[in-house]
């Protein structure tokens, strides 16, 4: 079967979020399907670190590139000879004008719970486009049980629709030296042992309340170090730091390289994801798979991630972050044993394995 692959989330450089889930989801219907035929459509020439064109797998570069989903990949579709049996989209952004079968993927519906979390210009285009592309798509694929539930909830969607095709991480066989992980911190001026948030800086991501946190935590030579780019609505996020009196013992790196976070997550005493919503959490997993302890949210999908294997807490508490950190501290041990236990429940193969049967069972139909 032919299978038409939109994969503009994953041809990024700095990849993020929807894009790694993307990028690794590439990676892994390339491992595990030999059989069935892949045309990769993207607007721009594919980046190195892509999966390598073979027989069953190329990639497609059309345009225009201006609202290329719109009008360049709508019509390359059409142009596409034999037609393809199902368009896969590892995203929520569905090309409109496409008379084929369809199957999305929604990272989770956090927009919908926080509308003011966000810009309303970004906010109408999720909450929309969202809604069209999950009416159109023949099967959706949510990233957690949690999404599928919330797609259930707001958009009124049959379960029977929905398949649950979690993230995870690569599998790891070099171990980070004591020299990268020096050389990352004299980087990022970082010179005491840390607390480290990874993800973009904006309000569902609750760093205002891990800094206050932090703030209640009161350790003298422990640094919080707050790692990724500004996304939106970012500002109030360094007035708190002012407001707190913590400048210098809370230090923003921006974006850092993927080469470069290895060697920051692998020196961290203590990973924190205290988001208000999150439709997964890769990093927490990154994080177990280093063998650094996790303090995470109660909410959303990361309960499910997370298992027993780290400290959930209230993120509307900021005392309880602390209290959170502060038992990840002192239960080190016991919480790396059992992150490396948990992380061997999520496979990107077993996943891939799994879409590769959403897409055999809607495309066949139209074969």
């Amino acid at each position: 079967m032919k299978i038409a692959l939109v994969g503009y989330e994953a041809n990024i450089k700095n990849k993020v979020g929807s894009n790694q889930y993307a990028f690794e989801l590439l990676w892994g219907l390339w491992k595990v399907d030999k059989k069935n035929e892949y045309v990769v459509f993207l607007p721009s020439l594919p980046c190195e670190d892509l999966p390598p064109s073979r027989t069953n797998w190329r990639y497609k570069v059309v345009g225009p590139k201006k609202l290329w989903n719109f009008f360049g990949l709508p019509w390359a579709l059409k142009k596409e000879k034999p037609s393809p049996g199902v368009v896969f989209v590892p995203g929520h952004y569905a090309p409109p004008f496409v008379g084929l079968p369809l199957v999305v993927t929604v990272m989770d519906l956090g927009y919908l719970r926080f509308p003011n979390h966000f810009t309303k210009p970004i906010y109408l285009k999720l909450k929309y486009w969202t809604g069209f592309s999950l009416k159109k798509a023949a099967k959706i694929l949510a990233i957690s049980e949690s999404t599928k539930k919330d797609i259930v909830k707001f958009y009124k969607i049959s379960p029977q629709k929905i398949i649950v095709a979690p993230a995870a991480i690569r599998k790891r066989e070099i171990k980070i030296k004591k020299e990268e992980i020096g050389a990352v911190k004299r980087k990022y001026k970082i010179d005491k042992d840390y607390v480290l948030f990874l993800g973009t800086l904006k309000p569902s991501k609750n760093i205002e309340g891990l800094i206050e946190g932090f703030k209640f935590l009161g350790v003298e030579d422990l640094r919080l170090v707050i790692a990724g780019r500004k996304g939106w609505l970012y500002e109030k996020i360094f007035e708190k730091v002012k407001d707190l009196g913590l400048e210098g013992k809370v230090i923003f790196t921006d974006f850092v390289p993927e080469k470069e976070i290895s060697a920051l997550m692998a020196g961290a005493s203590v990973f924190v994801l205290p988001s208000f919503w999150e439709g997964f959490g890769i990093p927490v997993l990154e994080a177990m798979s280093f063998g650094v302890p996790v303090v995470a949210s109660n909410v959303g999908s990361l309960p499910e991630v997370v298992g027993n294997a780290g400290i959930l807490v209230d993120p509307y508490r900021p005392k309880e972050i602390a209290l959170g950190i502060k038992k990840a501290l002192e239960n080190k041990e016991k919480l790396v044993k059992l992150g490396y236990q948990q992380i061997k429940r999520f496979s990107w193969e077993e996943t891939a394995r799994k879409v590769v049967k959403v897409l055999e069972e809607v495309g066949g139909k139209n074969v």
